[in-house]
């Protein structure tokens, strides 16, 4: 699918070195925005990155500019084992590819994986300070549920609100 001179692209096993590199520009640009650290996930062993896209549970799209770089990622996976819900995980865009229409996209990536399995719900957590991609998911219908909680320490002073979107397949 393309977007702006973009495009999105589902990544299989033999893209884990792709994933895991840009998985680590994103907890490098953004620390307070994700679950895990950059230390922990530096740590993981590089059987974990070919694994993670192998699992049949999971879909991880990454978004390419026109040059072939790669500027965005988002992961959708079974929440919590549940088959019928997506969580919304990983979501990052380059700095400098933000404006673009290309979270949008990684989204609707998301979205369109989810309804072709069958799951009638997604959801995600999102940082109350992180204004564009609460934004963002509200453009995609997404709705606050209520549910709240922090991240892990470090970070564990950040506030993170629960968000759900109720699919029509």
């Amino acid at each position: 699918m393309a977007v702006s001179n973009h495009s999105i692209e589902h990544l299989v096993p033999e893209n884990w070195q792709r994933f895991r590199e840009v998985r680590l520009r994103a907890l490098a640009d953004a620390p307070d925005a994700f679950g895990a650290t950059l230390a922990e996930t530096q740590a993981r062993p590089l059987s974990h990155w070919r694994d993670r896209l192998g699992d049949t549970a999971s879909a991880t799209f990454l978004a390419c500019n026109a040059n072939g770089d790669d500027v965005g990622l988002v992961v959708g996976s079974r929440w919590n084992g549940i088959v019928e819900t997506v969580g919304l995980f990983s979501m990052w865009v380059a700095p400098n590819a933000r404006g673009r229409g290309i979270g949008g996209a990684l989204v609707d990536a998301v979205i369109a994986w989810a309804r072709s399995n069958g799951s009638t719900r997604i959801l995600l957590d999102v940082a109350d300070g992180n204004a564009p991609a609460i934004a963002l998911y509200a453009s995609r219908g997404f709705l606050p549920t209520g549910n709240t909680g922090n991240l892990p320490p470090p970070r564990d002073h950040i506030t993170e609100h629960e968000q759900a979107l109720e699919l029509q397949n």
